[in-house]
């Protein structure tokens, strides 16, 4: 269940909702010597403001690399290089789009629920079969409400990290 609150957050952050984060360039990978790496371990990657992100390579040659890889992406975004660092500019998203991304993120949410629906079946299975092996059945009960307080405990952190991402989206 907390692995599937976890994905989630890695999930919702790599969603870009209008401000600038350096989260959603975690997925990219650069190639360093012919090893493909994650951009974070060859740059500084910083958000000087909203609305922009600021990738700073740790070696010079690395410029043309970064700047290939960030147009591969599918980010959908121009880097600009003036030959010291590359700078993303995050347009404004329209409306259509933050409805969109909302959706998306609903999708997600929906997604870690079921994981977490299926982790409290698979645990009410297993103490079902443990009253055959001589479990007595008031400590399986007791067993299955604890099951039960952790899926709804879980449940709550999935919808506050849904909440929170719709409206970080949904501000304009």
């Amino acid at each position: 269940m907390q692995a599937a609150v976890m994905f989630l957050d890695d999930a919702l952050a790599h969603i870009r909702a209008g401000k600038a984060s350096a989260r959603i360039l975690d997925p990219i990978r650069v190639d360093y010597y012919g090893t493909p790496s994650p951009l974070a371990n060859v740059a500084t990657i910083s958000t000087p403001d909203a609305r922009t992100i600021q990738i700073q390579p740790w070696e010079k040659n690395m410029l043309s690399v970064i700047e290939r890889a960030l147009i591969n992406s599918n980010l959908g975004l121009a880097p600009n290089n003036n030959g010291e660092c590359i700078r993303l500019i995050l347009p404004p998203l329209t409306e259509e789009r933050r409805q969109q991304l909302a959706k998306q993120c609903k999708q997600e949410a929906e997604n870690a629920k079921v994981s977490v629906r299926n982790a409290r079946r698979e645990a009410v299975e297993t103490l079902k079969k443990q009253i055959k092996e001589g479990m007595p059945e008031d400590v399986e009960k007791d067993n299955e409400q604890e099951v039960q307080k952790l899926h709804d405990k879980y449940i709550r952190q999935i919808d506050d990290l849904y909440a929170k991402k719709e409206k970080e989206i949904m501000t304009v």
